[in-house]
């Protein structure tokens, strides 16, 4: 009688899709950070949205806002061999018989701190069929006068050193779109090419003379982009950063990623409805698509070691 009466106390106890909300603001941002996948659900600086996230009622849709460890964007097949042992990851994008985006998406994360302009969640993420590993997982979000700087960690705690990448998929947004009037700037010399089906990569070239030469500042147009771009020019702190800007309101934000990520990915959202073409993610990489079997910009995590990278998003003036 009292464990059912329990029980439907909790069950009563209704809980946000996201999980518990974590609100920070400072320098005229403010941010909200989830449990669920510590993803980042709201951006804005002084009211106007900075990156096109979703109501507190709702699932991320699209990746919006999300974390990607230990992996970012797709493994073929989630197959994937470490010497002499062959390992499967369950198919999270079963239409593509793809693994996608890592194992943290809708895990809920634990508060490790919370103050005022920055908030730090926590997920050990214990070894599993597919990805023997354990690790300790941490995220910081900050605000301040330089907009908002997300790092990404990693400690291995297994025995033996775990494969590793991550990335981050945050939408930004400079209006309410369509995306096609928008100017763009990808400092990077060098795309990826990919299969049209399962969004695999089949080789590279150089984006001179091509539709997807954004190096100086031009508009989106038609164009469709769902490429990662590499070859990054970077300032003289190592950051490389992508710039969005609206002629029509000025608005403009810019994403930087510091040199541990040798990767952008740009999406402009074309097969997201109804948000399609609404606002476009960027997405820092450590690695790109299936380097779980490539092997290209993977790292090996040493016992022990803990591997951090750091991007951001500012508003332009």
């Amino acid at each position: 009688m009292g464990t059912g009466g329990s029980s439907r106390r909790r069950l009563g106890h209704v809980v946000a899709p996201s999980g518990e909300q974590y609100e920070i603001s400072g320098s005229g941002y403010r941010a909200v950070v989830t449990e669920c996948g510590a993803g980042l659900r709201v951006l804005e600086h002084e009211g106007r949205p900075v990156v096109d996230g979703y109501d507190e009622s709702a699932m991320a849709s699209g990746g919006r806002g999300q974390l990607l460890m230990p992996w970012p964007n797709r493994i073929r097949d989630g197959q994937y061999a470490v010497g002499e042992r062959r390992l499967q990851l369950p198919l999270t994008e079963p239409a593509r018989h793809n693994a996608s985006h890592g194992l943290v998406r809708w895990v809920a994360w634990r508060l490790a701190d919370h103050a005022t302009s920055s908030v730090t969640l926590r997920y050990r993420l214990m070894a599993q069929t597919g990805y023997p590993w354990t690790l300790d997982l941490e995220v910081r979000h900050e605000v301040g006068a330089d907009g908002l700087q997300v790092t990404q960690s990693a400690t291995n705690l297994a025995a033996d050193p775990a494969p590793y990448a991550q990335g981050a998929h945050p939408y930004l947004t400079v209006g309410p779109g369509p995306c096609d009037g928008w100017e763009l700037i990808v400092p990077a010399a060098t795309r990826a090419l990919s299969d049209p089906e399962r969004k695999l990569p089949t080789g590279r070239e150089p984006v001179a003379g091509t539709d997807f030469d954004f190096r100086t500042p031009r508009a989106i147009g038609g164009t469709v982009i769902d490429h990662a771009f590499t070859d990054l020019s970077r300032d003289d702190a190592g950051r490389a950063s992508v710039e969005l800007r609206d002629p029509v309101s000025g608005h403009g934000v810019t994403l930087w990623a510091d040199r541990a990520h040798p990767w952008l990915m740009v999406f402009t959202a074309d097969d997201s409805t109804p948000a399609a073409r609404r606002a476009v993610a960027i997405e820092p990489m450590t690695a790109q698509a299936d380097a779980f079997r490539s092997g290209e910009d993977l790292l090996w995590l040493e016992p022990g070691r803990t591997f951090s990278a750091s991007w951001g998003i500012q508003v332009l003036p």
